[in-house]
């Protein structure tokens, strides 16, 4: 597009300039809520089920748990923006394939981890009053598993193709810097290999998908300060 073109659609600039850095807004709460709410939970709930019966009788652990679960409706939102507003800047060059397969996996990520979060806050919410009778009937046990399982396999396997998928597109896209790419590759095969057998890997998805929004947001801020009147930008040519 040339400058005089650019000028005509005023929108167009102002639309290059604020998709980028909405995209690393998202990307950053989605990171920061996420990994808060992970590392609340892992820090507040005993590895072994059979320590359940004890830190269920702790009022502050339970709420502990609670305000973490409670983080996880607003990750999930900033997640399906930052979602949204990637896939806007890449438009029509991404390849449908790939495109589908990141769409498909941010949104089953999503709807796991909702899931996930909704299942646990209802067994720690239930057992502040039948914490003895909720524990010997083994609907925790049942309960606790079930919520396990969906958060750290099924939906960090989610996030894995997501992430693969993401780090395919970055790349024919040439938006993001080759060290993202293969970070992107790297961290999608450790969450695929790993998720589910080694604690606190599930990190590696919301630190993925921080450094990817800080170099948006950084390169956002570039282009601010060396635009000139009429100024637009080539996604292909110039990064996310």
């Amino acid at each position: 597009m040339t400058a005089e073109q650019a000028i005509a659609k005023p929108g167009t600039v102002a639309r290059a300039i604020r998709t980028p850095r909405a995209a690393a807004l998202a990307g950053i709460a989605f990171s920061v809520l996420f990994s808060v709410a992970l590392v609340l939970v892992r820090t507040a709930v005993p590895a072994d089920p059979s320590d359940a019966g004890r830190w269920l009788s702790d009022s502050s652990r339970r709420d502990t748990v609670l305000f973490a679960l409670g983080l996880l409706p607003f990750a999930g939102i900033a997640f399906l923006w930052f979602v949204g507003v990637l896939r806007d800047r890449v438009g029509e060059r991404e390849d449908k394939f790939f495109a589908t397969v990141f769409l498909g996996s941010g949104l089953l990520f999503v709807a796991m981890l909702f899931v996930a979060g909704a299942v646990s806050a209802g067994l720690v919410a239930s057992a502040g009053d039948h914490k003895d009778s909720l524990v010997s009937s083994g609907t925790w046990e049942f309960g606790r598993r079930t919520a396990y399982e969906l958060m750290s396999v099924y939906a960090m396997r989610m996030a894995a193709l997501f992430t693969i998928a993401a780090s395919v597109i970055l790349l024919r896209t040439r938006t993001a810097p080759r060290w993202l790419v293969v970070t992107g590759y790297a961290t999608g095969v450790l969450l695929l290999v790993a998720a589910g057998f080694v604690a606190w890997i599930e990190l590696a998805f919301p630190a993925w998908v921080l450094a990817l929004s800080v170099y948006v947001l950084v390169a956002g801020m570039r282009r601010d300060r060396s635009a000139g009147p009429g100024y637009t930008d080539n996604v292909g040519r110039h990064g996310v």
